[in-house]
């Protein structure tokens, strides 16, 4: 216990799923959270989105860890919203080390001529942009510290090889990476280190849905959870269909601690071997 300790994290898309584990996994070895999450539904998302109820729930499990936690509605397209609530996050818990930029979205596949400009935009705008937004507003917080820092950017296997039908997906992804190692060399000096983290499919509300269902097995009707898990399980060197947010959450962990201290630059794949296979 106590490997955070101390120590303030902010994370995007906190109210549910991935950003949910991440805090209370964060919270469990002694960090204070700084929590986001847009709290609406995403145009052109074949699920729902996430509500005030789901980020309530959140701030009760970190709460109930005996941890501090500042969470506000806010949307990662918005950077004044952003830098507000890292602002006010900062002022009330008195430090930031430790971000987890984890919002995104997934829409609807289409071949690449296919996707309007709005999807395209939309996914862009979110997956990537909004993932610069963070940092942009997180960093100047942890370079006051003096202390140095630790920023971990959620990604995909889609960002390190391709799948057809979802290049607007794709390439927002890959975009994380170019990111992710260019701000590895220019935080480098304040001893701030930025790495990402590559899941396979996760089993969380983005992807447990009939959208998805009827994604990975088109040649039925009426595709059930277990039709996807055999096509999904396909995807990965492990025998397994998925993984669960807290194998995220543990990567996110060893990123945010010392043990990682002299760790940046990396591209880490939680995937069931999906990238080797």
């Amino acid at each position: 216990m106590g490997r955070v300790e101390g120590k303030v994290a902010f994370i995007t898309g906190a109210a549910r799923g991935q950003g949910r584990s991440h805090a209370i996994r964060l919270a469990q070895e002694g960090a204070d959270i700084i929590a986001i999450d847009v709290l609406e539904d995403t145009p052109y998302a074949p699920y729902k989105g996430s509500t005030a109820d789901d980020l309530a729930e959140t701030v009760r499990q970190v709460e109930a860890l005996d941890r501090r936690i500042i969470a506000t509605k806010a949307d990662v397209r918005d950077f004044d919203a952003i830098k507000a609530a890292v602002d006010d996050g900062v002022a009330q818990l008195g430090r930031l080390d430790i971000v987890s930029a984890n919002a995104g979205i997934s829409t609807a596949m289409n071949h690449s001529e296919n996707l309007t400009e709005d999807e395209w935009s939309d996914m862009i705008n979110v997956n990537l942009s909004g993932v610069w937004r963070t940092t942009k507003a997180a960093i100047p917080h942890i370079k006051a510290g003096g202390r140095g820092g630790s920023i971990i950017l959620t990604s995909s296997d889609a960002g390190l090889f391709a799948y057809e039908n979802i290049s607007h997906y794709v390439s927002a992804k890959h975009g994380v990476v170019g990111l992710m190692r260019t701000l590895a060399l220019e935080l480098a000096p304040d001893m701030i280190r930025v790495n990402s983290i590559h899941p396979t499919t996760v089993n969380t509300p983005m992807v447990m849905n009939e959208a998805t269902f009827k994604l990975f097995r088109p040649d039925l009707e009426n595709p059930t959870v277990d039709d996807f898990a055999a096509a999904a399980t396909t995807m990965n060197a492990l025998p397994i269909p998925w993984v669960e947010p807290i194998d995220i959450s543990n990567a996110v962990l060893f990123f945010a601690s010392d043990e990682s201290r002299y760790v940046t630059g990396v591209r880490l794949a939680v995937d069931a071997g999906a990238a080797v296979k």
